[in-house]
């Protein structure tokens, strides 16, 4: 008896060591999410950031995942330099900056419909996709950004490569963005003023261009006790000549602008329309890198100072002028 309890251990065994020496021998998986990006020099940064984030188990699982990649120089953009900066950002951030840009399954972009931020939903939020036709190109952007490279395959998705860096986004409603910027307590105090803060906490979508502090001194309220001594009437068209019923992000209007043109018109919810005038692009002849803005009223173009801000229920750009009804 003992010695065929012997003989049975020594086949368990050589069982365990057969597999192990077949499971050595079959060939690994080199084409997996975490290889594409580790193999792509351009994708160094998002490389360092799915290594920080521990996404780098799950990329390397069965997935599928879809994943959206900034390349190096959209880091460079965005604030991050190099790879060490990428390395020194808090662990917070860069777990979030993973989540936001892995979407789970697999999305053939080029076969969504033509229509402008379609909603589909990452790990870290909601993402926006617009499929649209500019001239002879078929282009894409994600939150705003270009698509460079659709859909390069792996053996477990997808990689997508963009332009810009994702932005995590910090609150459901567009209003809690406004009043978390401190260069727009002045016109945060004017919504409320205008009592449309509840609205703002609705489905939207909005987009608002928020003049900043310096913007609205120069409109004549300085001080929030300026704001609540005007007429809340005053105040309410004010506002509503800031706010869209869309969502739209800078290259929206670059997309839908009429090839040959540099102007386009977006309406307001005061049913009175802006101007949008598209910038050139510095080293691209014929492109356009953003927009200037000019209300009925103002004499010149309003510069945006932050632009493409993401919510839940919209889209922020700040603005150094206020947007004028009339003169």
């Amino acid at each position: 008896m003992r010695q065929l309890k012997i003989n049975i251990k020594i086949l368990l065994l050589l069982a365990v060591a057969g597999c192990s020496k077949d499971e050595a021998s079959q060939p690994k998986d080199g084409n997996r999410i975490v290889q594409v990006l580790a193999d792509n020099f351009n994708l160094t940064m998002m490389n360092t950031v799915v290594s920080r984030s521990n996404l780098r188990t799950d990329l390397n699982g069965p997935g599928p995942f879809t994943f959206f990649a900034p390349s190096d120089e959209a880091f460079v953009k965005s604030g991050y330099p190099n790879v060490v900066a990428v390395l020194s950002a808090s662990s917070k951030l860069i777990a979030s900056l993973g989540a936001y840009h892995t979407v789970e399954g697999t999305y053939d972009l080029n076969k969504l419909p033509f229509l402008f931020n379609q909603e589909i939903t990452s790990r870290g939020g909601k993402l926006f996709v617009t499929r649209w036709v500019k001239g002879q190109d078929t282009v894409l952007t994600i939150n705003g950004s270009r698509l460079l490279s659709a859909s390069i395959p792996a053996s477990n998705g997808r990689v997508q490569v963009i332009d810009r860096m994702l932005q995590p986004y910090l609150h459901e409603n567009i209003g809690d963005a406004i009043a978390a910027e401190t260069q727009l307590t002045l016109f945060w105090q004017a919504i409320q003023r205008a009592g449309m803060t509840e609205q703002l906490k609705g489905k939207g979508p909005f987009t608002i261009y928020a003049p900043d502090n310096d913007a609205m001194k120069a409109y004549g309220y300085a001080t929030l006790e300026a704001i609540n001594a005007a007429p809340a009437e005053a105040i309410s068209a004010m506002v509503k000549y800031h706010l869209v019923a869309d969502r739209r992000f800078v290259n929206d209007y670059i997309l839908s602008t009429a090839i040959g043109k540099n102007t386009t018109t977006q309406g307001m919810s005061d049913n009175n329309s802006i101007t949008v005038y598209l910038t050139p692009h510095p080293q691209q002849p014929g492109a356009f890198a953003g927009i200037t803005l000019k209300g009925i009223g103002n004499t010149t173009e309003a510069k945006l100072v932050k632009q493409d801000i993401n919510t839940g229920n919209g889209v922020l750009h700040i603005t150094d002028q206020v947007l004028r009804i009339t003169q």
